[in-house]
C-alpha cells in the first residue's frame, strides 16, 4: 500500500458503495490478501471486496444508512487492514476518514406537541397570545421554515405571522368567552422542501365580567294566605365563568313600604317573610297584593346587576268575626202593622274579600215567628233592616208584649256574632171579637116553647167593646145533606129561639147548624167582626110520631103446593119507619089469610104463614114461611095479610098475592142412573132443564123406580114444576115438547133421561050423590072399555117402544164388528146374525110384526120376543141408514096421513136427528143401555 490515508463522501442515510480511490497491490505472484474494518463506525459498513489476489479496486459498502445521520455525526474514521492470508504477519493498515453530507431529511419540529394559550375574551386585534417556532436541523432549512394556522375556520379569530411563527387575535368582537371559550387550532411550519412540522394550539378565552345576571322570570307573581308562610326561590343566572367572581350572585332586597315584612337569603335567592303575613295590615286599596324589587348581583369587578318585580298576593282567609257596631239595641213597634219595620242592626267584618267579609243578619232567638230580617250593604260594613212578619200583627193584648231578640251576624263561613235587640210592643185598639165554644143544643121535634133554647157567647180582648150577634146562615141537614131552613131565629142578644112560623120536624131534617157572627162596635182600627163565624149545632131529637111504611115491591111470589113444607119461605115484605133508634124497630105478624081460586071465588082460611122479621141495615125484612103443609089441589092465589108494628104500638099492613102452583103441573121425569148420581148431578140437570124451559125448575122430591115391570122408566124418578116469575107453570105436554128439542133433548140424554113419564090424572072434583045411578048403569060399559082400551094401549106401547128401539139402532149405528152371534129366531132358519133375520130385513107391516092380528101364531110372537135376547139390532142393508128404514115403515103404517105423531118425545128427537143428517149419508153411532130390545 502506498497510501495510508484516504478520504471519501457520501450522503446522510446513503445506501450503496462508496469509492475512496483505494488500490490493494501484493507483489506476490501467487498471493490472497484479507480486508477487514475496524473503527468505531466499522459496523456501519463493509469492505468490498473482502478478499484480493492481485490489484484489486477497495470501496466501502454501506450496511447501516440509518447511521448516516448529518445531524448525528458529520464525519467516521476507519481502519482497513489487509492481511496476507499464507502469512499474518505480513498486513498493512490504511486509515479512512468518510465526510457525512448534508440532505434535507428532516421536517420542522416543535419543541412541544401541544400548546395551551390562554386569551382574556373581547381583546384587542393582534393581541398576541405566543410567538411558537420550530426546529429543524438541516442547515438548508436554518432560519427559512414558514408557519400557518389550520383549519381555516380558525382564521376569523386568530391567526400567525409566517416568518415568526407569532399568534395573535384576529377579531375582538368575535372573541366571547360566552359563545365560545375554547379554540383548538393546528400550528404547522414547513422547510424549504415543504415538509411539514405541526403542533396543537389549544386556545382558552378566559373570562372577563361583561355579563350581568340574568333572571329567569320577567317578574314573580306568588299567592300566599294570611297566616301562612311565603318561600319563593329568586333564581337568577350569570353567563360569566362559573368559577370565576365575574358569574357568584348576591340576591337582595330593595327597600319599599312593606319589604321589613320579607327577607331574602343573598345566596340561595330564597324569600320569605319575617313575620305573620296579615291581610287586614295591607292597604285595602292594594287588595291584598305587595310589590317588592329583588336585585341579582354578580361579585365581578366592577359588578353588574339585575332587578325583578316579586309581587305577593295576601289571600284573604276567614281569620274574623264579624262585630256589632253597638252592644245592644232597643226598638217600639205597634201592635196591628203588618210588615211594620221596627229598627237596624250595623255590623261588620275586618276580612278584606266579599267572600268572607259578607254577613247575613238572622233572629235565631225570641222572635217567636214574629219578625224578619234583611241584610243590605252599607259603605262600610253590613246593617240588618227588623220587620214584624209581613203575615203576622203583633198583639198587645197577648202574653207578649215585649220581645227580647237575639240576633246574629255570621259570615259565609259561619263565623258568629250575637247582639241583644228588645222590641216593646205598642198598644192599639184593635182586637177583633171572638166566639166562645157553643155546646150542641138538643130539641125535641114539634118543639112548641117561646123561650131560648141557647145562646151565642162572644169575648173581645180591648177593654172598651160593645158586642152584638148578627145571622150569618141557618141549615137544615136533611136527608143527609144541608140545605137553608128558617126553622130558628137569633136576637142580637145571641140568643136562639124556635121560629113559631115553622113546626121541627125529625122525620125531615134531624140537625141545624146556626151560623152567626158577632161584631165589635167600639173597634177602631181594623175589622170589627171576628175572624170565624160561631157555630151552634142544634139536634133534634125524635119522637115516635110516625108509622111504619111498607116499600113497594113488584116481586111476584109463587109457591109449589107439593114442596112446600113447613118452614118454606114463599114471599117477602120491606118496610121502614120514619122514626130513628127505638122508635124505628118494627115487627111483622101475618094477620089473616084468605084463598082466591080461579073463579074468583075468595074463602077465609086459616093461618098457614108466618112472618120472620130481620133487619138489613134501616129496612126491616119480613120473611112469608109456611107454617104447615099446603094443599096441593087448590088451584089460585093465597091472599096473605102482613102486619109491621112499631115499639110505639103504631102500625100499618098490606095484602100479599101468592100464586098456588097445584099438582096439575106435575112433571116426572126418568132416568137411567142411580138416585145417588142424579143427587150427585142435580145442579146439571137442573141447569139443562132451565135452559130447555127457560122456566124455573122446582124439585119436589126425587125417588128410586125399581119396578120391574116397566123397565123403561128408568132407576130414578125427579118430580118436578116448571115456573115463570109471573106465576103460570108448564104442563106436562109442555114441558115435553120443550126438552125434545135438539140440543137440550141430547144434553138431557148424556144426563140419564130415559122418559118423560105421564101426565097427571086428576080427578075431578064431582058430586058422588049426583052420579051414583049413572056410575051403576054404566059399570058394564066401563068393564069393556077397560078392556078394549087395554088391548089399544098395550098395541101402542109396543109400537112406541119398537120405534124407540129403532130410534136407538139409528143413533147407535153398531158396525158389523160389534154385531154377535145369537139363538135361532123361532120359525126360521136363521140366526140372529147380520144379514141372517129375513124379519129383520124385510119391510113388512107393523100390525104383523106386533101380531096384533087374530090369526097370528105364537111362534111368531116367539120369534118376536126373542130379540129380548141380543143386545144388538142390526141393518141388513148396509147401504140404507136405519132411519131411511124407520121412514118407509112409517109411510106404509100412515099411508101417507103427514108427519107421524111422535108420543115419545126422544123417539121424536132422534127421528128428526136422523132426517136432517141422513141425507149426509153419514153413521153416527149412539149407545144407551136403556132402550133394550128387551123392553119389547
Amino acid at each position: 500500500m502506498v497510501e495510508s490515508h484516504f478520504t471519501g463522501e457520501v450522503d446522510e442515510h446513503w445506501l450503496g458503495s462508496i469509492s475512496i480511490n483505494m488500490t490493494v497491490k501484493d507483489l506476490d505472484k501467487i498471493s490472497k490478501t484479507s480486508l477487514t474494518l475496524e473503527g468505531e463506525d466499522k459496523a456501519v459498513f463493509s469492505v468490498q471486496p473482502s478478499f484480493a489476489t492481485s490489484d484489486s479496486i477497495v470501496q466501502l459498502q454501506v450496511k447501516e444508512p440509518q447511521k448516516l445521520d448529518f445531524e448525528e455525526k458529520q464525519q467516521m474514521v476507519l481502519q482497513i487492514i489487509a492481511t496476507d492470508d499464507e502469512n499474518s504477519i505480513f498486513k498493512s493498515t490504511a486509515t479512512v476518514t468518510i465526510n457525512i453530507k448534508d440532505t434535507n431529511d428532516n421536517s420542522p419540529k416543535f419543541p412541544q406537541e401541544l400548546y395551551k394559550l390562554d386569551i382574556a375574551e373581547n381583546s384587542p386585534a393582534g393581541t398576541e397570545l405566543a410567538t411558537i417556532t420550530a426546529d429543524d436541523p438541516d442547515t438548508m432549512d436554518k432560519d427559512n421554515l414558514t408557519y400557518r394556522l389550520l383549519p381555516d375556520s380558525i382564521l376569523p379569530y386568530f391567526d400567525v405571522q409566517p416568518r415568526t411563527g407569532r399568534v395573535y387575535v384576529k377579531n375582538s368582537t368575535l372573541l366571547d368567552r360566552e359563545v365560545r371559550s375554547l379554540y383548538s387550532a393546528t400550528l404547522q411550519a414547513s422547510d424549504t422542501d415543504n415538509k411539514p412540522g405541526s403542533t396543537v394550539l389549544e386556545i382558552t378565552v378566559t373570562d372577563i365580567n361583561d355579563n350581568a345576571p340574568i333572571i329567569n322570570r320577567d317578574s314573580y307573581r306568588e299567592f300566599v294566605k294570611e297566616g301562612e308562610n311565603l318561600e319563593l326561590k329568586i333564581e337568577a343566572t350569570d353567563a360569566d365563568d362559573s368559577e370565576t367572581k365575574n358569574s357568584q350572585i348576591v340576591y337582595s332586597i330593595e327597600p319599599s313600604q312593606y319589604s321589613g315584612n320579607f327577607t331574602i337569603n343573598p345566596e340561595t335567592g330564597v324569600l320569605r317573610n319575617t313575620g305573620k303575613l296579615d291581610r287586614e295590615a295591607l292597604d285595602p286599596k292594594l287588595n291584598g297584593m305587595i310589590e317588592l324589587n329583588v336585585t341579582a348581583t354578580d361579585k365581578g369587578v366592577p359588578s353588574l346587576s339585575t332587578t325583578v318585580s316579586v309581587n305577593i298576593i295576601v289571600e284573604d282567609v276567614n281569620d274574623n268575626t264579624p262585630q256589632f257596631k253597638a252592644p245592644s239595641y232597643k226598638f217600639s213597634v205597634k201592635e196591628g202593622e203588618k210588615g211594620a219595620f221596627v229598627g237596624s242592626v250595623q255590623a261588620e267584618d275586618l276580612d278584606q274579600t266579599a267572600e268572607f267579609n259578607r254577613i247575613s243578619f238572622s233572629i235565631i232567638e225570641g222572635s217567636f215567628g214574629s219578625f224578619i230580617i234583611r241584610t243590605f250593604a252599607e259603605q262600610q260594613g253590613y246593617g240588618g233592616n227588623i220587620t214584624v212578619d209581613p203575615d203576622i200583627e203583633l198583639d198587645y193584648e197577648s202574653a207578649r208584649k215585649q220581645f227580647q231578640l237575639q240576633v246574629e251576624a255570621m259570615d259565609l263561613e259561619q263565623k258568629k256574632a250575637v247582639v241583644m235587640v228588645r222590641v216593646d210592643v205598642l198598644d192599639v185598639n184593635d182586637e177583633r171579637p171572638e166566639f166562645k165554644p157553643t155546646l150542641p143544643v138538643t130539641v125535641k121535634e114539634n118543639f112548641t116553647i117561646s123561650g131560648p133554647v141557647g145562646s151565642f157567647t162572644g169575648q173581645d180582648k180591648d177593654g172598651n167593646h160593645s158586642l152584638v150577634y148578627e145571622l150569618e146562615s141557618i141549615k137544615c141537614r136533611c136527608n143527609g145533606s144541608l140545605e137553608p131552613c128558617s126553622w130558628f131565629i137569633l136576637d142580637p142578644t145571641g140568643e136562639v129561639r124556635v121560629n113559631p112560623e115553622h113546626t121541627v120536624d125529625y122525620e125531615e131534617c134531624d140537625q141545624v147548624l146556626i151560623d152567626a157572627q158577632v161584631v165589635d162596635e167600639y173597634t177602631e182600627k181594623g175589622e170589627n167582626n171576628s175572624v170565624t163565624t160561631g157555630q151552634m149545632v142544634i139536634n133534634i131529637e125524635d119522637i115516635n110520631d110516625n108509622a111504619p111504611e111498607f116499600i113497594f115491591s113488584d116481586s111476584v111470589f109463587v109457591v109449589v103446593s107439593e114442596s112446600a113444607s113447613k118452614g118454606t119461605s114463599v114471599a117477602g115484605v120491606t118496610a121502614t119507619d120514619r122514626d130513628s133508634g127505638v122508635n124505628r124497630q118494627i115487627d111483622f105478624k101475618v094477620t089473616e089469610v084468605q084463598f082466591r081460586n080461579q073463579n074468583n071465588q075468595t074463602s077465609t082460611m086459616r093461618i098457614l104463614f108466618d112472618a120472620v122479621t130481620t133487619q138489613q141495615k134501616d129496612v126491616y125484612v119480613g120473611i112469608i114461611q109456611t107454617s104447615e103443609k099446603l094443599d096441593t089441589s087448590l088451584k089460585g092465589k093465597y091472599l096473605v095479610k102482613v102486619s109491621a108494628t112499631d115499639t110505639g104500638d103504631l102500625s100499618t099492613s098490606t095484602v100479599l098475592e101468592i100464586f098456588a102452583v097445584d099438582e096439575s103441573f106435575r112433571v116426572e121425569l126418568a132416568f137411567t142412573k142411580s138416585q145417588t148420581v142424579i143427587e150427585a148431578n142435580l145442579n146439571e140437570i137442573t141447569r139443562a132443564l132451565t135452559a130447555a124451559t127457560k122456566a124455573s125448575v122446582e124439585i119436589a122430591s126425587i125417588r128410586s123406580d125399581t119396578a120391574e115391570a116397566s123397565r123403561v122408566s128408568g132407576n130414578t124418578i125427579i118430580v118436578a114444576y116448571f115456573v115463570y116469575a109471573n106465576g103460570t107453570a108448564l104442563s106436562f105436554n109442555e114441558v115435553e115438547k120443550m126438552i125434545s128439542e135438539p140440543p137440550h133433548s141430547l144434553a138431557l140424554i148424556e144426563l140419564g133421561l130415559a122418559d118423560i113419564g105421564k101426565a097427571p090424572v086428576i080427578e075431578p072434583v064431582t058430586d058422588p050423590v049426583k052420579y051414583i045411578l049413572l056410575g051403576m048403569l054404566a059399570g058394564l060399559i066401563i068393564v069393556l072399555v077397560v078392556l078394549i082400551t087395554s088391548l089399544l094401549c098395550t098395541r101402542r106401547n109396543y109400537k112406541r117402544k119398537l120405534k124407540a128401539a129403532k130410534a136407538m139402532n139409528s143413533a147407535s149405528m153398531v158396525t158389523s164388528d160389534n154385531q154377535k152371534s145369537g139363538p135361532v129366531v123361532p120359525g126360521t132358519n136363521k140366526y140372529t146374525m147380520e144379514g141372517a133375520n129375513p124379519v129383520l130385513n124385510l119391510h113388512i107391516d107393523a100390525a104383523m110384526i106386533l101380531d096384533m092380528d087374530e090369526d097370528s101364531s105364537d111362534v111368531d110372537k116367539v120369534s118376536l120376543n126373542s130379540l129380548d135376547s141380543s143386545g144388538y139390532m142390526t141393518n141388513p142393508d148396509k147401504d140404507k141408514p136405519m132411519n131411511m128404514i124407520q121412514e118407509e115403515e112409517e109411510e106404509e103404517e100412515e099411508e101417507g096421513s103427514g108427519p107421524p105423531e111422535y108420543i115419545e118425545p126422544l123417539g121424536a128427537a132422534l127421528a128428526q136427528r136422523g132426517q136432517k143428517k141422513g141425507s149426509d149419508n153419514q153413521h153416527i153411532g149412539f149407545s144407551n143401555p136403556t132402550f133394550s130390545t128387551t123392553d119389547l
